[in-house]
């Protein structure tokens, strides 16, 4: 059997190898470039990074192993639904740290870090204006990365990081809400404010606001994508999807809540992805000055 042509750097035996497919192939799942539902294949995965199917097997593995993908035996692989539990514990997480950040971020702000914050304002702004979705999500992560290295906890922003990959996957989801974009911005801004105006109890309420205006609007986004979501709280352990009855659960013969076939971008890496998708984000009025 001929091997499918590999892209340039990849080599089935190279040790960062599986590690790489791992990273891309979960940005795509917690940016919904791959929605939940969708069925993966190892064969179309291998094919579209040029590489065999063993590296490609252990990282759906792993993507397993951490809730990305969910197997249904004699029938396939498939996109993880997003488990509003898991959400619930990610929220938890954010506001616990998060707001202690801020805190902290305020006291310990300097006249250097005044001006990252106020820049990074202006290209959350900038983004919005451009309606771009993704990049203002890169720009928004940046900001709450900014606020922990601020606060003298920089690593603390890597713990949130890995615990609120499946809150991400609702936040992607969210910025295909123009009002939702807009509000989001207005409150990194009323953050910002308060940080750079060294009021740490203001910056706490302010991002305790921010975050319970994402979780609250998760209930929408969930009945709006029902066939995206699942809950395994919800009933004393039983895994049901949002929107169907109480007897949808993974173990069927075939993948709850399908979402339509395999697309033909499906195994595409990054070096050949499509260009990501905008979403419809709205324009913040325009202000003459960002932050003072």
């Amino acid at each position: 059997m001929s091997r499918s042509p590999r892209v340039p750097g990849f080599a089935p035996r190279e040790p960062s190898l599986v590690p790489s497919l791992y990273r891309d192939l979960r940005e795509r799942i917690v940016s919904v470039a791959l929605p939940p539902g969708e069925a993966v294949s190892e064969a179309r995965i291998a094919e579209g990074y040029g590489v065999s199917r063993t590296p490609v097997r252990e990282a759906f593995k792993r993507l397993a192993e951490d809730g990305f993908l969910e197997v249904v035996p004699q029938v396939g692989t498939f996109v993880a639904r997003i488990d509003l539990r898991l959400v619930r514990d990610s929220h938890f997480v954010r506001e616990t740290l998060e707001c202690r950040i801020v805190e902290l971020a305020a006291a310990r702000i300097d006249a250097p870090h005044r001006a990252l914050l106020r820049d990074n304002v202006a290209r959350q702004r900038r983004a919005l204006a451009a309606h771009d979705a993704a990049g203002f999500f890169a720009v928004d992560e940046a900001m709450h990365e900014l606020l922990a290295a601020i606060a003298g906890h920089r690593s603390a922003w890597q713990v949130i990081h890995s615990a609120k990959a499946q809150l991400d996957r609702v936040r992607h989801l969210s910025l295909q809400s123009a009002g939702r974009s807009r509000l989001r911005m207005a409150e990194h801004r009323a953050i910002a404010e308060c940080v750079v105006a060294g009021d740490g109890a203001g910056a706490a309420a302010a991002m305790r606001t921010h975050l319970a205006t994402i979780f609250d609007a998760i209930a929408n986004i969930a009945a709006e994508n029902a066939q995206f979501f699942t809950d395994s709280g919800a009933d004393a352990g039983t895994d049901t999807a949002v929107g169907a009855g109480s007897g949808a659960d993974l173990g069927r013969a075939a993948p709850p809540s399908p979402v339509p076939p395999i697309s033909a971008t499906i195994g595409t890496p990054r070096g050949g992805r499509t260009p990501s998708r905008r979403s419809p984000v709205a324009t913040e009025p325009s202000r003459s000055e960002d932050l003072r």
